[in-house]
Order: structure tokens, then C-alpha cells, then sequence
């Protein structure tokens, strides 16, 4: 970035909120994808719609790249700076505006961190429902970037479910309004679902209007244990056939299984191959009546163990465990690879084989666990990136499990967005014409796709280019 550039960023967002050293450049350079880094030109927190605005327009004239930030927790490498690029981070954003009871509705700026809101509305007996495993760390912008979903998702749906409105600032530094609060409203395109999974290449959003919904008054907490995966793939497909739909189900391989007991120390059945994690909410008799029949469905199904948790307390023991699975897999080796293949709930118990297949084919270790109500798998690898011939496996693995995942109708992500990690096979997805309407409608807002470029698609071979790894940035580096 030339000076000229850089002075005009500082007078726009103050001396005090521009970072260019390489020490701050490190800091935002990766999230939370491995292998993937790449260092800004420089780090900016802007303070307001304007600022965003004037940090647009001018990338739009000296032709340099915006790269929107939350925390950092993505999973697809959607916020990792390009070349040429700023990062333009909102974590400092935080507020929640205003909690409307009557119409059940939450303005929020896009800095607030998702468990952080839930505490929040749940002392008012509201609740906001999406909860990524990251909840705590991760914020409702990033949330709406690629329509995060989580835990309960199989009940509740997605972050898409929730957002009734939004406003953000486009490429072309002008503010967007979307939605609103009304219950029913079909003027015109629907943007607000179109903005949202967008990753951040069409708009930085500034503000967010959310929906809430009244918290169950009861819930019902179970963890079954099997001794044989394919069990386990067996009750949730009766589960769901049942008709029953819990608010959670949640699924541990063995690896995982040892690695989170590793981690928490909670007790959990080293030798069992599968376990999972059942929640029934609502109000009423119905909560027991549901917890009953999926007790009989895991019998019928070989459980060796079903436990259920006495009180809250315990229920969120469980539930931080299932949420601790990536953290714990992590633990086990230098570089640790997360994915998220999805596929229709009728071909889950297939999907977990395919899974397993992998790993043996390939010769590399994968813990999977995920949202099995939803059909939503996260196998994990677990390598080193510092061994090219044991990460070309990985890289064999998880196009094996992408590819199998397609023919069983399935797609490459369920929550953590396309990024740069999947971009590779977006068309195999969407197809060619679905991608080349997906770039059309990129140039179309973005004219000099300066926002986020290199995610989702490429359109400039600028934005494509080598993506250096952790390794080769760092070697050079020194504080």
C-alpha cells in the first residue's frame, strides 16, 4: 500500500484505529481455517456507517481490497485477507440496541457475540435460538455472513430463520435497508435472504434486526451410548421417522469420543464407538412423552447405555462437551482440519460409513462428530501441515468424502460457508450456470469486486493467486 493510501485510510478512521505493523498484520491474517494465511496491508476499526462508507469509495478509486473481520472463526477461510487487501474488523461493534418485547425483535450491531445475546434475552424469558459451537466466541455478523447454524438447528432452523432485517453498507459505500419488523413483506426482491451466507463479498452489515421467540419452559436431556456406529446412524433415522423432532441430536465418533474425554474429564465411554447427544424442549407432557419414545427407540436399537441429565446444570455439562469437540480434537495434533459434508437425513447412517472409508483409504485420522438430526457431519482431520506428503492425503480425503457426499444428494457445506477452502467445488454443486449467475450478480453490486474478493468464486485472476500457507509466512518472521 502506497503512503498516499494509507494517509487517507488514517484520516478516515483516526491514527488510533489504523494498524500496519507486522505484528498487527499477523494477528488478522488467518481465522480459524488451517493452512490458509495471508498478512494485510493494514488493520482498520472503523467507528461508524460513514467511515465504512469512505474506506469503501476509496478502494474503489486506488483499487485495493476490503476484507470484512468478526472474530475470526470461521471455518472456510472467509475472512482471510487477499492481495492487496485491508481488514475492516467489527468486533468493536458490540451493542445490543434495543430488545422490543411486544413484536419479540432485537436490533443488534453485528460485534455481538452470540452466547453474549442469548444470556441477554433469556433474562427477559425470551430466546434467540441459533447457537454455532462457537457461540462464545463468535459473533451475529459472521453469524449472517454464512448463515451459521448449530446445535439446534434440527428444531429451530438457522440463522436465516431469525433475521428480519438489515442494514449494511454496499461496495459502492452506499447504506442498504432491508426488512423490518412486519411479520409479512413481499415489495420487491427479497435481499435480506439474499445477503444472508453471502460471506461478506456484497456488503459490510452494520446492523441487524433479529427475531426472538418465547424459551421453552421444559427441557429433556439424554446421552445414549452404542457400541457399534452403525446403531447409532440407525436411531437417528428412526428418531426422525418417529416424528419426533428434538431440539438437539448430536453425534460423537469414537475418536472424538476419546479426545473430548481427554479434554473435559466428564466420564465419557472410551470403548463405545458412537454416542449421542438428545434434547426435547417445549411445555407440557408432550417433553416427557418424546424423551420416552427415543429411550425405547435407542433399546430397540442396541443402545449399551442411555443416560439422562438431572438437572440444568448437568444438561449444559453435556452440552459443552458435544460444543468442546473441536477444541478437543485440535489437542491431538499440530494442524487440525474441520469440515462440514451434509447430506439428507435419509443417508446419514451411509454418510458416517463413507466418513470411516476415508479415513482407511487415505491412511490419515478423522474424528467426526455433528448435527446428525440435520444430516450435518463434521469430519475432522487431525495431521501436520508441516508433512506435504501426509496433507496431500488429507486433501485425497475430504475430496473423497465431498464427491461422496454429492452423489448421495448432499453439498460441501451445510454451515461454514463455501470461502476459499470449497470453492473448488462449488460448481459441482451449483453447476456452471448457477456460479456464473452467482458472478454476475457479484459484478453487478461490487463493479471493481474489491470486497472480499477470491471467496465463494474467482472472478480476477488477481484475487486468485498462491495462498501462502502458515509455514511460509511465518519463517520470516520476527517481532
Amino acid at each position: 500500500m502506497d503512503q498516499y493510501t494509507a494517509e487517507k485510510l488514517k484520516s478516515i478512521v483516526g491514527t488510533q484505529n489504523f494498524f500496519d505493523s507486522k505484528e498487527d498484520k499477523l494477528v488478522y491474517s488467518y481465522d480459524g481455517t488451517p493452512v490458509y494465511q495471508q498478512l494485510p496491508e493494514a488493520v482498520l476499526f472503523p467507528q461508524d456507517e460513514e467511515q465504512i462508507s469512505q474506506i469503501l469509495k476509496l478502494a474503489n478509486q486506488e483499487k485495493f481490497n476490503v476484507v470484512p473481520r468478526g472474530s475470526g472463526t470461521g471455518l472456510s477461510g472467509g475472512s482471510i485477507p487477499v492481495e492487496n487487501s485491508v481488514v475492516v474488523v467489527m468486533t468493536r461493534w458490540n451493542k445490543i440496541l434495543e430488545v422490543d418485547g411486544d413484536n419479540l425483535t432485537a436490533w443488534v450491531q453485528p460485534g455481538v457475540v452470540t452466547g453474549a445475546l442469548q444470556k441477554e434475552v433469556e433474562k427477559l424469558g425470551l430466546f434467540y435460538p441459533p447457537d454455532p459451537g462457537s457461540l462464545n466466541v463468535c459473533t451475529i455478523g459472521g453469524n449472517v455472513a454464512n448463515n451459521a447454524g448449530g446445535l439446534r438447528g434440527l428444531k429451530y432452523g438457522v440463522t436465516k430463520n431469525y433475521v428480519l432485517g438489515i442494514e449494511m453498507i454496499l461496495p459502492n459505500g452506499e447504506l442498504l435497508k432491508a426488512g423490518g419488523k412486519n411479520m409479512k413483506d413481499v415489495a420487491g426482491y427479497n435481499l435480506r435472504d439474499f445477503i444472508i451466507g453471502s460471506e461478506g463479498t456484497l456488503g459490510i452489515v452494520t446492523k441487524v434486526l433479529l427475531k426472538l421467540i418465547p424459551k421453552p419452559s421444559q427441557a429433556i436431556t439424554l446421552l445414549i451410548y452404542f457400541d457399534k456406529l452403525v446403531d447409532a446412524g440407525k436411531t437417528v433415522s428412526d428418531i426422525i421417522a418417529s416424528h419426533i423432532v428434538p431440539s438437539m441430536m448430536e453425534f460423537l465418533d469414537n475418536t472424538t469420543i476419546n479426545c473430548v474425554e481427554d479434554y473435559t474429564h466428564i466420564g465419557l465411554p472410551r470403548k463405545s464407538e458412537a454416542i449421542l447427544l438428545v434434547e426435547v424442549d417445549g411445555r407440557g407432557a408432550e417433553v416427557q412423552e418424546d424423551a420416552e419414545l427415543i429411550r425405547k427407540i435407542a433399546v430397540k436399537n442396541n443402545a449399551s447405555a442411555l443416560k439422562g441429565a438431572a438437572n440444568e446444570a448437568e444438561a449444559n455439562v453435556l452440552k459443552t462437551a458435544r460444543r468442546s469437540a473441536f477444541s478437543a480434537l485440535a489437542r491431538r495434533m499440530p494442524t487440525t482440519i474441520l469440515e462440514d459434508a451434509t447430506v439428507p437425513r435419509s443417508e446419514l447412517p451411509v454418510m458416517i460409513e463413507r466418513v470411516a472409508k476415508a479415513a482407511k483409504m487415505f491412511d490419515v485420522m478423522i474424528g467426526n462428530f455433528g448435527h446428525a438430526g440435520d444430516g450435518n457431519l463434521h469430519p475432522t482431520c487431525l495431521t501436520d501441515e508441516r508433512d506435504s506428503k501426509a496433507l496431500e492425503r488429507v486433501h485425497k480425503a475430504f475430496d473423497f468424502i465431498f464427491n461422496e457426499a454429492i452423489k448421495l444428494g448432499g453439498t460441501i457445506t451445510g454451515e461454514h460457508g463455501t470461502g476459499l477452502a470449497k470453492k473448488h467445488f462449488l460448481e459441482q454443486v451449483a453447476g456452471p450456470a448457477g456460479v456464473d449467475m452467482m458472478k454476475k450478480i457479484k459484478l453487478a453490486i461490487d463493479h471493481n469486486n474489491i470486497l472480499n474478493p477470491g471467496k465463494i468464486f474467482t472472478i480476477s485472476p488477481k484475487c486468485e493467486g498462491h495462498m501462502p500457507t502458515k509455514r511460509e509466512q511465518i519463517k520470516d518472521f520476527h517481532v
